[in-house]
């Protein structure tokens, strides 16, 4: 068993298995990771990677959207588990405005940094702006 998560689970497969359910069950979670498969089936295969005794597995990305779903709908203890057992500490979901204003950030971030590049260029050419064809033709 993991202590310090809000639960306590064996292993990767348990703490993601709780999180499949939190998410309405493998034969839910299952049809979002094969849509091609019927649901049954699907959800059989999900079974599957998450029993440590199957040969199947999920692939990181999978475990990733399981993780990520989870958190959409208010459940972290997979999340919490995976940190912990990692020697992390428990890690805190951002706030949708907080990921907004991270993306703000870097965007203007983005806009100086071509405005100081557009600056260098312009004094390179002896202080005459580049012609935005030109630019593209650069690019």
């Amino acid at each position: 068993m993991h202590a310090g998560t809000s639960e306590f689970f064996e292993d990767i497969n348990d703490a993601l298995r709780e999180a499949v359910r939190a998410l309405g069950g493998v034969k839910q979670v299952g049809a979002w990771l094969w849509p091609e498969i019927a649901p049954d089936t699907a959800g059989n295969r999900l079974r599957d990677c998450l029993n440590p005794e199957r040969r199947e597995k999920l692939s990181p990305e999978q475990v990733l959207f399981i993780l990520r779903r989870a958190r959409e709908v208010g459940y972290h203890a997979a999340m919490e588990y995976l940190a912990a057992s990692c020697g992390y500490a428990k890690p805190a979901p951002l706030a949708p405005e907080d990921k907004l204003a991270d993306l703000q950030r870097q965007f203007i971030a983005s806009v100086e940094s071509l405005e100081r590049i557009q600056r260098q260029i312009q004094s390179m050419q002896g202080g005459h702006a580049m012609p935005p064809q030109a630019m593209r033709r650069v690019a």
